[in-house]
């Protein structure tokens, strides 16, 4: 049977402060031949007469996406910022369409022009889209020297920007502030993020920041100093950290199980490795939840879950994972079900400080394979007049595959 291909009855039309200004033929043609036009009220009041019937796109964002999905066999325009796949409005349409159903026409995104005006190469800036995103998702990118293009909702968000720069030890660096790009009220200015920030930044906003300052960076390798986490002394510490961190060995988009969180340190540097990776944690006790949440949050990968229970029923209804660390909560039990439950290929790393768990790991060994490991740390320290070896806990690790 042959198939029938259908012309798409949407086009995503990237749209700026230009207006039709800034269209191509073929673009300015989708616009004229359209039946509806979707838009949020910035990009309408930039509209030329048409004959088109005009529609403003709600806020939120989800609550158009029905309106607009009752219209299937006319010709619809989505007005969309830039380019419609580029932090865009594209994505979260597309997710509901046939790939048949649309064509997007993109126009230069605000990071584009921003790098434009600002002479910056775009492919060494790091592209951020925190309009409604937390603004602490900045914080893993606050390195000395970097080039950052942020879009931002208003210039309240520029203010509390500024505020998080400083307060993170940054203070020297330079803030670039861009409104309306591309369009008649275009403005550039650039001040210092110490400097009184201006009071009549208009919304679309973009800024530009010059990291400089002498704050401490989340550096690259695993194994945050503890000093970044706030936590009541259970912590897995930097160094066992690392090489914990090393044999769950993230990739993009995985998802961690991290049973018995804690701090959350274990669950927050797996997220730090990839902006794509999921992580969930699991923690009976509240206060130290809410303790992880704030690390989190403070650290810039705010998508950390934390379910609050008890191993291992608080498991149960937990989509499953790539890799999981047992931390807390060590048990037979709790062993055997993660072998019933857990897809084959899973990573599997738990640490024990017991004499206890040592040996239910070491009989786990047995039974499941995998690698024993016994950590020894020592740090210098005084002892009287001079220095010494001063022993941690040794801990006793196990890494294995399902």
């Amino acid at each position: 049977m042959a198939l029938v291909n259908k012309a798409p009855w949407l086009t995503l039309l990237g749209w700026g402060e230009s207006g039709t200004a800034g269209l191509t033929a073929a673009s300015y043609e989708q616009l004229e031949r359209a039946e509806i036009v979707f838009g949020a009220r910035r990009h309408l009041r930039l509209l030329p007469p048409l004959t088109a019937e005009i529609r403003e796109w709600p806020v939120p964002f989800a609550d158009g996406i029905p309106a607009l999905l009752n219209e299937r066999g006319r010709r619809v325009v989505m007005l969309v910022s830039g380019d419609p796949f580029w932090f865009g409005a594209g994505t979260s349409l597309a997710r509901h369409l046939d790939a048949s159903e649309w064509i997007a026409v993109p126009s230069p995104s605000t990071f584009s022009l921003a790098a434009a005006r600002l002479g910056w190469p775009l492919e060494r800036c790091t592209c951020l889209g925190l309009h409604a995103k937390p603004l602490t998702r900045l914080r893993p990118y606050l390195q000395n020297g970097q080039r950052l293009l942020v879009l931002l909702r208003d210039g309240a968000a520029v203010a509390e920007l500024a505020a998080l720069v400083r307060t993170c030890g940054f203070a020297d660096s330079q803030l670039n502030v861009l409104e309306a790009l591309g369009g008649a009220d275009e403005r550039i200015r650039t001040l210092r993020i110490e400097d009184a920030l201006p009071e009549d930044i208009a919304h679309p906003v973009a800024v530009g920041i010059e990291v400089a300052g002498n704050g401490p960076a989340i550096p690259l390798t695993p194994g945050l100093a503890d000093t970044f986490f706030e936590h009541d002394g259970q912590i897995t510490k930097q160094a066992v950290r690392s090489l914990t961190l090393c044999a769950l060995a993230p990739q993009p988009g995985e998802r961690l199980w991290d049973i018995g969180a804690g701090s959350g340190s274990i669950a927050i540097e797996w997220l730090l490795a990839h902006p794509d990776n999921q992580a969930i944690g699991f923690e009976q006790r509240s206060e130290r939840a809410a303790r992880a949440r704030r690390n989190a949050q403070n650290l810039g990968v705010d998508w950390l879950e934390i379910n609050e229970g008890h191993a291992p029923e608080v498991l149960e209804n937990a989509p499953l994972p790539d890799a999981v660390f047992i931390g807390g909560g060590l048990s037979q039990a709790l062993l055997d079900l993660l072998w019933q439950r857990l897809p084959r290929g899973t990573r599997v790393v738990a640490n024990a400080v017991t004499l206890e768990s040592e040996a239910l790991l070491a009989h786990w060994q047995q039974q499941a394979g995998g690698e024993l490991l016994r950590l020894e740390l020592a740090h210098a320290a005084p002892m009287g007049t001079r220095r010494g070896w001063k022993a941690s806990y040794p801990i006793v690790q196990w890494r294995g595959v399902r």
